[in-house]
């Protein structure tokens, strides 16, 4: 049987690997790479990153700058915004976003644009990997398409593949390496393919029988957690309506070693995948003529969070310091999706800011992770506020603290001890003394 020029390649590390965006998903990918001893291209369109990557400086808070120096350091290592450089490499990974539109239609924009890049540069023998979230069949019907535009043709002069993305930021169980990696391609050749490469960074491969496949793994994943998370939201609002606490509930339920798996209520979803990419599944079911009422009433109780949370809010202020949300005077705790990680996209924070301000609270946010709120698309109008430093003094000006994001770096004692009225979405203060009042939401 003749050799793979490209399997090779990988193997004896002589292969160059590139990585188109270099965030969350991104940036990971090309330290793992790296530290595995392959040659690394770093691509993105924003240079303040490639600025940051030649410093030495991590712009992510779990990746630490002694990572980013050795990457610096490196002559294994090039950080470009060039699209040229991607001539070079015998692998292409793409780590670009896949928001919605303002209408909850997939927004493919990065994607095709993406693609259209690599098809200005692409060669024979080259392997492009999608790793975004997506709908199935884009590969087929969008990222082929698009690549044949450069006169090649897929699966003869070049390959596609397709492999989720698995980071979970901020977790110290699991990283690159032993996250298991799901792969699928459209024959044998490039799934081989597929699989030498990402077995250079990870332990375990899976294998799936299409490109098809692959896009419905990542999808389903973040479906079963945003139908799962919906559920105990909607219990949440029962249960409190008994008197029962849900967090009692899932605490003892937990301890069922079957049939039972723990999901947590909240504020409302954030990041980039749950409250995204259910809707990437809902819009392309249409186009089948079916109707996914399911996962659509998920995403409404889901959405419905941050009101929800609003409302038991003035509830409060109204029960507990007799004033309306006019005038009040409001701290958010936590701007981050989720505890630990500084990443703000979806975050139901910025929403909760947003509409206790239109009720005419004025609002103040703390968070370790995000000492300035950096520019979005969905709230431009809170760009550049900042964080506020917490003391005793300040705590006991307010008329209420609002719990969004449960930090371990929160100084939780501190509010306890000073807040006179603390709404917790989190259960952050189960177990603590506090001085105030305090209202689980």
């Amino acid at each position: 049987m003749p050799t793979d020029e490209f399997i090779s390649r990988i193997e004896d590390s002589t292969a160059r690997v590139a990585v188109i965006g270099l965030g969350y998903v991104g940036l990971p990918i090309v330290l793992a790479f790296h530290q595995a001893g392959m040659h690394v291209i770093g691509f993105d369109i924003d240079q303040a990153k490639i600025d940051a990557i030649a410093a030495g400086r991590s712009y992510i808070s779990h990746i630490g700058t002694e990572r980013m120096a050795t990457l610096a350091k490196s002559d294994r290592f090039t950080g470009t915004a060039d699209p040229s450089a991607l001539a070079k490499a015998d692998a292409i990974i793409i780590c670009v976003p896949t928001p919605l539109t303002e209408y909850r239609d997939p927004d493919m924009k990065y994607v095709e644009d993406t693609a259209r890049m690599i098809a200005g540069v692409l060669r024979k023998g080259q392997v492009v990997s999608l790793e975004s979230t997506t709908y199935p069949g884009t590969c087929e019907d969008v990222l082929i398409p698009i690549l044949e535009g450069s006169g090649l043709k897929a699966g003869q002069d070049f390959d596609v593949v397709y492999s989720p993305e698995r980071e979970d930021p901020a977790n110290p169980d699991f990283d690159t390496r032993s996250i298991p990696k799901v792969i699928g391609a459209a024959d044998p050749k490039a799934l081989a393919r597929a699989h030498a490469l990402y077995a250079v960074i990870v332990d375990e491969i899976v294998e799936t029988r299409d490109l098809k496949t692959a896009e419905a793994v990542k999808i389903t994943e973040n479906v079963f957690r945003a139908v799962n998370i919906a559920l105990v939201n909607e219990l949440k609002l029962i249960y409190a309506r008994m008197g029962i606490d849900v967090w009692d509930v899932i605490d003892a339920a937990k301890t069922k070693p079957f049939g039972f798996m723990p999901f947590y209520p909240g504020p409302g979803l954030g990041g980039h995948c749950i409250p995204v990419d259910p809707f990437y599944l809902t819009w392309r079911a249409r186009a089948f003529g079916i109707n996914t009422r399911f996962i659509e009433l998920s995403g409404e109780i889901n959405r419905a969070m941050p009101d929800h949370v609003i409302a038991e809010l003035g509830l409060a202020l109204s029960m507990h310091r007799q004033k309306p949300f006019a005038g009040s005077r409001i701290l958010v705790a936590g701007a981050a999706y989720k505890k630990n990680v500084d990443d703000l996209r979806e975050s139901p924070s910025l929403e909760l800011i947003e509409k206790l301000e239109e009720l005419g609270a004025e609002v103040d946010y703390c968070d370790p992770f995000i000492p300035e709120i950096k520019p979005t698309r969905d709230h431009p109008d809170l760009a550049g506020r900042q964080s506020v430093e917490l003391t005793a003094d300040y705590l006991k000006s307010l008329d209420a603290v609002l719990l969004a994001t449960d930090h371990d770096a929160t100084d939780y004692d501190l509010i306890a001890d000073n807040a006179a009225l603390i709404v917790d979405t989190r259960n952050a203060f189960s177990g603590r003394a506090v001085k105030g009042v305090l209202v689980k939401a």
